[in-house]
């Protein structure tokens, strides 16, 4: 992982525009080939990000003679550049990360202050508690509490990212990627997302929905979730189980 602090403008050229004036923000460069621009607050969510598959190129630039970014562009020069240990130097650059699709994220990076790069190693992946492990496993048995004429493909499909932790069809055979949450939080419908997007690529499982399930959901990952075209369940534990919840219910 290579961890960059640098002062830095940055401009998406895709589908739609974005841009990011000069300030101090953290650049992420993951094995995977992830970039994501982090500012010092909105806790995990980067301010931009282009997900694999995508390449990096680094050029020196003139910043007198730099054209205003636009997709049409051409940049010459081209100087591959490979990642530092310590403090980089006051050098200029223009990143370029373009996905396949030919979407940019460009980062004109100003001053550097500092460059650093730590290899983690095999992570051995995230363990669940031991509810939402059962949460996934009844789920899997009884796959029509997701959605009537729901049918199991498999649990813990294998993923480049990881395992989803169901995959399920519809009655009208579109696939489902299931993320099964003990309690259903921003992070949850941010996991879900990187999950369809990946799963989309796959010509034999296009096109992939989500679907959080959850004991709880909270509004705000309600509301994310709603946006990016995903449905929320809520599920019953102890139900599931077939143990009559301890809950007080009016009728």
């Amino acid at each position: 992982m290579r961890l960059v602090i640098a002062t830095c403008s940055v401009d998406y050229v895709g589908r739609l525009t974005a841009h990011l004036p000069r300030a101090n923000r953290l650049l992420m460069v993951k094995a995977d080939g992830s970039v994501s621009v982090h500012a010092d607050d909105r806790a995990y969510k980067p301010l931009n990000w282009m997900t694999p598959p995508c390449t990096l190129t680094v050029y020196p630039i003139d910043m007198d003679d730099l054209e205003p970014v636009s997709a049409d562009t051409p940049i010459v020069g081209v100087h591959e550049h490979g990642p530092t240990d310590g403090v980089a130097s006051s050098t200029e650059e223009l990143w370029v990360v373009e996905n396949k699709k030919g979407e940019q994220l460009r980062i004109t990076v100003h001053e550097t202050i500092s460059d650093t790069t730590y290899h983690l190693g095999d992570d051995p992946g995230l363990t669940k508690d031991g509810v939402e492990a059962h949460l996934q496993a009844l789920l899997a048995q009884r796959p029509e509490v997701v959605g009537e004429g729901f049918t199991l493909v498999r649990r813990e499909y294998p993923t480049p990212i990881g395992p989803v932790d169901i995959l399920m069809r519809d009655p009208a055979g579109t696939t489902v990627a299931v993320e099964v949450k003990r309690r259903g939080g921003i992070d949850g419908v941010e996991q879900l997302t990187r999950y369809v997007e990946l799963l989309n690529r796959d010509e034999l499982l296009a096109p992939v929905t989500g679907v959080l399930a959850a004991q709880d959901v909270r509004p705000q990952a309600r509301t994310l979730a709603e946006d990016r075209g995903f449905r929320c369940v809520i599920v019953d534990y102890d139900e599931l189980r077939g143990t009559p919840s301890q809950e007080l219910r009016l009728f």
